[in-house]
């Protein structure tokens, strides 16, 4: 195989043993990689629950990962979600995916459970599960200087390492997974899932190469797409993604009245313009580091080695809390980090609980609430279990601003009709990645459409899922698709791979992919009474002024525009999938 390895390493935590699967060339080319292998392999373990010996722990690296293809240096990381009970997955960067091609493995599954705290050591075929007892309780950095020492001292540099901190540790439902110390496999909670199979870490070096088909071809796609991106204002220009990350967003997201503020309960916030990431660059002088293969390098780490926030944590631990101290956000950021807490859900329960509560917090009770949550002390006990739950128990669920028991990220859907569809029927909850239309609503890439209105968005959130979907399956960087296209990434993909594919044969395997989480949401339960908003956004106005009115989302043209979506996309009027879609798209039937 060219692109592919051809192998998939399965880890059985209880009984110790590894084995390798080897797919054959059609599961390949049916499902690609990342994503769509990884939810392949899901699929006949979906309804255990999450936190059964049996259900897979999957990382799956895809086949331009370890090439020449811009921003193929990431992977994917699945399970089922311990917060909503959906198909989970995250695409991370680091270097994890492109050692787990160099040892030669597609993918990782980890299935069982270790009777005590364990590591896994990937070195190419050499596979050992080793005592981790004595990194119980550690956060981040700790266990990873630990893991690195334990390999140099054995000569081996370059090593990869996922793991997870201490709110994993304590059963918090927004934990994550850690990658090479500052990628993050967020969002869902994949850090309990791991944490609950007794696994604390594991680590990858390889000493391989991954075979490419044509290397004169993948040359071709590779100048195309460098072209594309070098000429695009919003990653490369003067106030773009490459020079300021993605904090880049947060100016424009203030400026259109959608940065949500005070849970929910506002649109704008008026500190904004001292928050933003020019301020951050004046006060932190950061550099640009990012993941393996990358030219953008998003993130920023500042002159004294701190990790400068994400856009979502900028919004998050500023406006939604009403907090406009910058180094409280820094901290914040870095407590997450350490812990190993997904920023999104934990700004947003912040959110939650102050509203209940009625009242603001301090810099101060900020981070300690925080350090509560990571250890499940106090009040953070209950806040571990993220914000649904926290207010269901308050008898406060309108607090918990959630689709399907996840936060929502840092974009107000009364300023983005597009984003309250994509939120409503994302597989994994509240999610901007599923489709993200911010690209079209407010960045205006490709074409602009109008972000007040629903016309026409049924079918571009659903394409754009389909584009996503594949997009994580090849694996590349959603970013660079603000240039570049499926016809550049399928020239590439033909290149590396032999196989010859066009945009459009990939967009209809991002559907496939997409339909199967459908598939299997629905074998648990899920409909379309769950593909909803939470009421504020239907009876509430956001901030309106600057001569935009944000007004509340009419329930009416919602409904009308999540119908066509449940038609567009091939599910009946209740949001369940069809035997006649799943014929057709080759996906396994089941009674539901």
């Amino acid at each position: 195989m060219y692109g592919w390895t051809g192998n998939i390493l399965k880890i059985d935590l209880t009984t110790g043993v590894h084995s390798v699967e080897r797919p054959e060339l059609e599961v390949y080319e049916r499902y690609i990689g990342g994503k769509g292998m990884a939810g392949h392999y899901l699929r006949d373990f979906v309804t255990q629950r999450w936190d059964s010996p049996d259900m897979p722990l999957l990382f799956f690296a895809g086949p331009l990962t370890d090439t020449p293809v811009p921003s193929s240096g990431r992977m994917t990381v699945m399970s089922r979600s311990p917060l909503t009970g959906t198909v989970s997955d995250s695409s991370v960067g680091g270097s994890l995916g492109v050692q787990m091609k160099r040892a030669g493995w597609d993918g990782v599954i980890v299935t069982g459970r270790s009777e005590s705290l364990c590591g896994i050591r990937i070195a190419d075929s050499d596979v050992s599960v080793v005592d981790a007892q004595s990194m119980k309780g550690a956060e981040v950095s700790r266990t990873i200087s630990a893991v690195h020492a334990a390999h140099a001292a054995h000569g081996a540099q370059d090593v990869a390492v996922a793991v997870i901190g201490p709110a994993a540790e304590n059963g918090v439902l927004f934990s994550g997974i850690v990658v090479d110390g500052h990628h993050f496999a967020g969002r869902g909670g994949l850090g309990l899932v791991m944490a609950k199979k007794n696994l604390k870490y594991v680590s990858v070096q390889g000493s391989g190469r991954t075979a490419v088909y044509d290397r004169d071809e993948v040359k071709k796609a590779r100048e195309r797409i460098f072209r594309l991106a070098s000429t695009s204002p919003v990653l490369m220009g003067e106030f773009g993604i490459a020079n300021y990350g993605t904090g880049a967003l947060y100016d424009l997201i203030h400026a259109r009245r959608m940065m949500p503020t005070d849970n929910f309960r506002a649109t704008q916030f008026s500190p904004a313009p001292t928050l933003n990431a020019y301020h951050y660059k004046e006060r932190y002088q950061f550099k640009r580091t990012g993941c393996a293969g990358c030219s953008i390098l998003c993130k920023k780490v500042g002159r004294n080695g701190e990790m400068m926030p994400e856009f979502e944590t900028m919004s998050h631990f500023t406006a939604l809390i009403k907090n406009s101290d910058m180094e409280t956000v820094v901290e914040a950021n870095r407590i997450c980090g350490e812990a190993g807490m997904d920023t999104v859900s934990a700004g947003a329960t912040l959110a939650c609980y102050m509203e209940i509560a009625e009242k603001d917090l301090s810099p101060g009770e900020v981070t300690a609430l925080l350090r509560d949550i990571a250890h499940a002390r106090g009040v953070g006990a209950g806040l571990g279990l993220g914000s649904q739950r926290y207010a269901r128990g308050k008898g406060r669920e309108d607090a918990a601003i959630t689709v399907k028991k996840q936060e929502l990220p840092a974009y107000d859907p009364r300023g983005s009709y597009g984003m309250a569809l994509a939120y409503a029927t994302s597989t994994r909850g509240g999610c901007h990645l599923r489709a993200y239309p911010i690209s079209h609503e407010i960045l205006r890439k490709p074409v602009a459409t109008d972000r007040f209105s629903f016309s026409g968005k049924a079918r571009i959130i659903k394409i754009s899922e389909d584009l996503n979907a594949i997009v994580d399956s090849l694996v590349a960087c959603k970013f660079l698709f603000f240039a570049a296209t499926l016809e550049e990434y399928a020239q590439a993909f033909s290149g590396v791979t032999g196989v010859q594919t066009t945009a459009q044969d990939l967009l209809g395997v991002g559907e496939r992919i997409y339909y199967n989480e459908c598939m299997m949401n629905a074998m648990n339960g899920f409909d379309g009474s769950d593909c909803d908003l939470p009421e504020r956004f239907f009876a509430e106005p956001g901030t309106s002024g600057d001569g935009i009115t944000v007004a509340p989302i009419d329930r009416d043209d919602f409904l009308r525009a999540r119908s066509d979506y449940y038609r567009i996309r091939g599910l009946d009027q209740r949001g369940i999938p069809t035997r006649e879609k799943c014929k057709e798209l080759g996906i396994e039937w089941n009674d539901l």
